[in-house]
């Protein structure tokens, strides 16, 4: 798979916006390459993890978020189906599942349910390492301050706010990854 000519196809144009997806997605990637270089005992697929670290934003331009140049009509939250939607239009399900998994550690049906989020009702939790991995590796960076990683104690604030259970899994992977 070609994970560039994906994103060239959805983001032609050299804006503010692509260099937004571009800089996140290296920054996750190098860090999701980092958690699979320095755990072979996790087996994990080092070329998937990096496709599918590149490409786990690829939703975000039909979203509505003008602070990361976003001008689409859908709420944010939505970006993870927006892609899954767009890899399995490529040919991508694999791709497509880390996609619509990486939002906050994952979110349960229960939580979509009762938080009332404008998302599918089903459960979208990581399972397979290399989503566990590039879900992890995500929330250390935002798009909105690009060069700055955060600690674990900031990724596990910034989780707090999507349930108990997401900082629960989160932690779990950073005893696991770390």
């Amino acid at each position: 798979m070609n994970y560039q000519a994906i994103i060239d196809k959805y983001y032609p144009e050299d804006n503010e916006l692509r260099h937004i997806l571009m800089v996140h997605s290296r920054l996750v990637t190098n860090k999701a390459l980092s958690i699979v270089d320095h755990h072979p005992e996790l087996n994990a697929d080092r070329q998937f993890v990096e496709e599918a670290s590149m490409l786990h934003d690829i939703g975000i331009f039909r979203c509505d978020a003008p602070s990361i140049h976003c001008i689409g009509t859908e709420p944010y939250l939505r970006h993870g189906i927006i892609g899954a939607d767009l890899m399995r239009a490529e040919g991508f399900p694999r791709h497509a599942r880390v996609c619509e998994r990486h939002t906050g550690a994952g979110l349960s049906l229960q939580d979509i349910i009762a938080q009332n989020l404008p998302i599918p009702p089903q459960d979208l939790l990581p399972e397979t390492i290399e989503e566990q991995i590039v879900c992890y590796a995500d929330k250390f960076f935002s798009k909105t301050k690009l060069t700055t990683e955060k600690t674990l104690e900031q990724a596990i604030r910034s989780l707090s706010r999507f349930g108990e259970e997401g900082v629960k899994r989160f932690t779990s992977w950073a005893e696991k990854f770390e």
